[in-house]
């Protein structure tokens, strides 16, 4: 049986996305499972020991792309699908496993997909409020009940490439407990914890003998910048300096992450890392941290989850009233 899926664009949906990987092979073990997704998120998915085929999609973020798609699918088409699963919902997503001719076509309702899709489902956020849920259930057969507990994602960290990536940046493996910060957020200022607060954290773990690594893409480098300054200089700062396979294999060496609700949030969970997931503008019911080693702290002011980029409110009280005490105290816990 060969499956196809077309992923998400988003690093934290994409991890996601693999609890809907690990149900498909438990209940097909022998099929291959081929995932067309953005280029950027290909390291995830060769990090996921379910996935047989990651297929990158030449196609920019919202981009329509649509002789691209077109021709992907008509290179797909030898592989014979019998099924194929739509994650987004968007019309665009659905041209790939079409041009394929893949046998069944499932997705959610959306964007008038009718010719595309041949096995749509109505999404009922209420009955589905997660997102993990939401992708399992398109593995599911229409009306089959979903489990309460379905598969964790789980990264297999690339050892190699670790070594390769510390010895780029001149850096010898740790010998002491690593506390692993992410500060940035791709979605906006919302939902970021404030800087000052990352670094009295970083400050204190590096007074206690811990190294702290500093995560983070080129549009958060401003930031772990800031964060190193404030600590003199002290922290081991990768803002813009490392790929994502660079960043998930240097995440699996920290002891301890403390990250907002970020794609790298997901990365930390699914690679088993003792985490502290802080929640504010958006909902931890929706997208939380999938392990039973991670920590949420949400507030839960009468303002959240607003889902703003930006505070409507301009105080920012969901974040700014977690006290720094509070996270140090978990990550002590």
């Amino acid at each position: 049986m060969k499956i196809l899926i077309v992923g998400p664009a988003w690093v934290g949906d994409m991890v996601l996305a693999q609890s809907l990987f690990k149900v498909l092979k438990q209940r097909y073990p022998s099929a291959e499972i081929d995932v067309v997704a953005p280029a950027w998120t290909l390291p995830l998915l060769e990090r996921m020991p379910e996935v047989d085929n990651p297929i990158a999609l030449d196609a920019g973020h919202g981009e329509l792309a649509l002789g691209k798609r077109l021709a992907l699918g008509e290179q797909l088409e030898e592989r014979e699908y019998e099924r194929a699963i739509v994650l987004p919902n968007s019309f665009k997503s659905a041209i790939v496993p079409w041009a394929a001719g893949a046998r069944r076509r499932t997705g959610f309702l959306g964007e008038f997909r009718y010719v595309l899709l041949n096995d749509i489902r109505k999404l009922d956020k209420k009955a589905l409020p997660r997102t993990v849920d939401r992708f399992v259930a398109l593995g599911l057969e229409p009306g089959e009940p979903l489990s309460a507990t379905p598969p964790l994602p789980q990264l297999v960290a690339n050892r190699q490439n670790t070594l390769h990536a510390l010895g780029a940046l001149s850096h010898t493996m740790p010998q002491v407990p690593v506390l692993g910060l992410c500060p940035g957020a791709e979605y906006g200022p919302s939902k970021r914890w404030p800087m000052q607060y990352f670094a009295q954290l970083a400050a204190t773990k590096l007074a206690q003998g811990w190294e702290v690594w500093l995560f983070g893409s080129n549009k958060d480098a401003a930031i772990t910048q800031a964060i190193d300054r404030a600590t003199g200089g002290r922290c081991l700062d990768l803002g813009g300096r490392t790929s994502l396979a660079e960043a998930i294999d240097l995440l699996a060496l920290t002891q301890v992450v403390v990250s907002n609700d970020s794609g790298l949030m997901h990365v930390a969970a699914a690679l088993g890392r003792r985490l502290i997931a802080l929640f504010g503008s958006t909902d931890p019911g929706h997208t939380p941290p999938m392990s039973a080693q991670a920590k949420v702290i949400y507030l839960g002011l009468s303002c959240s989850p607003c889902f703003k980029r930006d505070c409507p409110l301009k105080h920012h009280k969901c974040l700014k009233d977690i006290d720094p005490k509070q996270v140090l105290a978990a990550i002590q816990n």
